[in-house]
C-alpha cells in the first residue's frame, strides 16, 4: 500500500474536520438515551439478554445480526441472518426459549455473492433456506439451500432463475401450493419441492403508504413474512428504507384470506416505527411474527442501537397482542426497559465465548472471511492449537481478512502472531476496504493504519517475528498495544483511534465493525491464543 504523503495527511486532517460533527452527533444521540438497567452478562462478560428474573433486555442476539428469519420446530426456535460478504455464511441459532441463543453452525459454504435478508423453513420433513445472492458484476438472483436435519449437511445453492428480486419469504396457499414473496410486493410460484419457479412472477400487494412528510429514507417495500393463523394469511412487510434516517424503518402488517389476495391494510400500521432519535433503538423494522412455547404472540426484528451503529443491526424480541378484530399490534413499549421472558419454554444456553485456542475449527460459526476470492480457504491450515494464514494482498485493503463479530459496546481482545517466511500479519477494527484501523508486524517492523491506508509516519522498528498485539474499544475509542515478550510487559501505542464514524451511513455496506485478522505478501502468520474479554 502506498505511504501516506503530508498533502494526504492534511486532507485526512480536514476530512476530520468535516466529520466532526457527526462524531459529536453520535455522542448526543447516546447521552439521549433514557437510563437503562444493565444488561446481564455471561461468558467473558459478553453482555446477554436474560436478567434471572423472569425478564429479558433487548438485544436477544447483539452484534451484527440483521434481518432475522425465524422458524419454530416443534419445542425448538431457529434463526438466521443476513451475511452479505461474510464466508463460510448463514449461521444458524438455536433456542428453546427465545430469548436465549446459541450459534450451530454455517448452512452456506459456497461463495454466490453476497446474501442479503434470507427466509428459513420447513416444508415437510426438508429444511429450505432462500436466499439473494449479489454476484460481483451481475444482477441479484435467489438461490435456494436446503437439508434434511438442520444441522446439515446443507446442499450447494440452487439458482431459481428469478432476477432482480431480494427478500424472498416463502409460504404455501390454501391451494397447497408453495409460492415466494419478494420486495415490491411480488410473488411466483415454487415447484413442489421448492427447488424452481412453476409460473411468473407477478404482483401480490400495494403496500400501505405513510404521510409523505414523515422522515425516511425510501419507500422500499421489501422483507415480505407470511403467517397463517385461522382463516387469515398476515403478510408483514418493512418500509421506509433500512438505514438512513433513525425515523425510517418500520413495520406494517396486511391480511387475507387468500395467498392471491387481495389485501387490507391493518389500521393501526405503522406497528413498529422509531419516533425520535432519543430512543434506545434506531431503525426498528424488517419483522417476523413467531409463536411462543405458551401459544402467545412474538415479534423479531432488528435495529441500530443508539449511539452504536458500528456494532450494526442487533436482533430484537418484542410480544405482540393479537386484538378482537383479528389483528394484533406490538405491545413492548420502551424497549430500554425489561420485558417479561416468553413462558413456558426450557431456558436455552446463551452465546459462545470468543476466545479462541484454535484446536477446533470455528470458521464460519465465529471467523469469517470478508467478501473471499473462489480459493480462500486454501490459505488456511490449522495446527497445534493455531491457525495459519497464508498472505493475501499487499494490506487487510485487498487481502480478504478473517473477521469476527462482536455485541459489547466495550471489549479487549489480543492474539499472538508469529510471522512465516516473511509474513505480514495484524489485528484490526474491520469494516470493509475502506474503512479500517489497526496495526500491522512485518519483519521490519510496527504498521499503523487508520483511515483505511498505512501512516507511515507512524512506523517503527521493532523485533517482530513474534508478537502479542491487543486491541481495547472503549466505547468507540480504540488504544493499541504490543508485547514482545508473550504478554509479560506492554507498550502502548501513541496514537489513539475514535471509531463511531465506522459504519453504514457513512460508508454503505449495511456491515458491522468487527474484530478482524490478516495476513498478507508472499508469506504466512500463524496467529494463536485469541483472546476475549467484554469491558463494564
Amino acid at each position: 500500500m502506498p505511504g501516506t504523503s503530508r498533502r494526504a495527511l492534511f486532507k485526512a486532517g480536514l476530512a476530520g474536520l468535516a466529520t466532526w460533527p457527526l462524531s459529536s452527533r453520535a455522542m448526543t444521540d447516546t447521552a439521549c438515551v433514557p437510563t437503562s438497567p444493565a444488561h446481564a452478562t455471561g461468558v467473558e462478560g459478553q453482555r446477554k439478554a436474560e436478567l434471572g428474573d423472569g425478564t429479558y433486555l433487548n438485544p436477544i442476539v447483539a452484534g451484527d445480526r440483521p434481518d432475522p428469519t425465524i422458524l419454530k420446530d416443534g419445542d425448538n426456535y431457529y434463526l438466521t441472518f443476513s451475511s452479505f460478504d461474510a464466508y463460510p455464511g448463514l449461521v444458524i441459532w438455536h433456542s428453546t426459549d427465545l430469548v436465549n441463543w446459541t450459534p450451530l453452525g454455517p448452512a452456506l459454504h459456497t461463495n454466490v455473492g453476497t446474501v442479503w435478508a434470507v427466509d428459513l423453513c420447513r416444508h415437510g420433513d426438508r429444511y429450505f433456506i432462500y436466499l439473494p445472492t449479489l454476484a460481483p458484476g451481475g444482477a441479484w438472483k435467489i438461490h435456494a439451500i436446503w437439508a434434511d436435519d438442520i444441522r446439515g449437511p446443507w446442499s450447494a445453492p440452487v439458482d431459481l432463475r428469478i432476477d432482480g428480486c431480494i427478500d424472498p419469504g416463502h409460504a404455501v396457499g390454501e391451494d397447497g401450493k408453495r409460492y415466494l414473496f419478494v420486495n415490491g410486493i411480488r410473488k411466483v410460484r415454487l415447484t413442489d419441492d421448492g427447488l424452481a419457479t412453476d409460473g411468473a412472477l407477478e404482483h401480490a400487494y400495494r403496500p400501505w403508504r405513510y404521510p409523505d412528510d414523515w422522515i425516511t429514507e425510501n419507500f422500499a417495500p421489501e422483507g415480505p413474512k407470511l403467517t397463517r393463523r385461522g382463516d387469515w394469511f398476515y403478510l408483514v412487510t418493512a418500509v421506509g428504507g433500512t438505514a438512513g434516517p433513525v425515523t425510517g424503518h418500520m413495520v406494517i402488517a396486511a391480511r387475507s384470506r387468500s395467498i392471491h389476495g387481495p389485501w387490507e391494510h391493518c389500521p393501526q400500521n405503522p406497528l413498529v416505527r422509531t419516533l425520535s432519535e432519543a430512543e434506545p433503538w434506531w431503525s426498528r423494522g424488517h419483522a417476523t411474527l413467531v409463536e411462543g412455547p405458551a401459544g402467545d404472540g412474538w415479534m423479531v426484528y432488528h435495529g441500530y442501537e443508539n449511539g452504536y451503529r458500528t456494532l450494526g443491526r442487533q436482533t430484537l424480541l418484542e410480544p405482540i397482542e393479537w386484538t378482537e378484530d383479528g389483528w394484533f399490534r406490538a405491545r413492548g413499549g420502551d424497549l430500554s426497559k425489561p420485558l417479561p421472558s416468553p413462558r413456558g419454554g426450557e431456558q436455552s444456553r446463551a452465546g459462545i465465548a470468543l476466545s479462541d485456542d484454535f484446536s477446533n475449527n470455528r470458521l464460519g460459526t465465529q471467523w469469517t472471511f470478508h467478501a473471499p476470492r473462489p480459493n480462500e480457504m486454501q490459505r488456511v491450515r490449522y495446527g497445534t492449537r493455531s491457525i495459519r494464514l497464508a498472505g493475501a494482498g499487499t494490506s487487510p485493503a485487498d487481502g480478504s481478512p478473517l473477521t469476527c463479530i462482536v455485541g459489547d459496546r466495550s471489549y479487549q481482545a489480543e492474539v499472538t502472531l508469529t510471522l512465516v517466511d516473511g509474513g505480514e500479519g495484524g489485528l484490526l477494527l474491520f469494516y470493509n476496504p475502506k474503512a479500517f484501523v489497526g496495526l500491522g508486524c512485518t519483519a521490519d517492523g510496527l504498521r499503523v493504519f487508520q483511515y483505511a491506508e498505512e501512516q507511515t509516519w507512524a512506523r517503527q522498528a521493532l523485533p517482530t517475528r513474534r508478537v502479542r498485539l491487543r486491541l481495547t474499544n472503549d466505547h468507540h475509542v480504540v488504544t493499541w498495544h504490543h508485547s514482545h515478550d508473550d504478554g509479560r510487559t506492554w507498550t502502548r501505542l501513541d496514537t489513539r483511534m475514535e471509531v463511531s464514524g465506522l459504519h453504514h451511513n457513512v460508508f454503505g455496506g449495511f456491515l458491522s465493525l468487527r474484530i478482524a485478522l490478516y495476513s498478507a505478501g508472499a508469506g504466512a502468520v500463524a496467529f494463536s491464543d485469541f483472546r476475549y474479554r467484554a469491558l463494564a
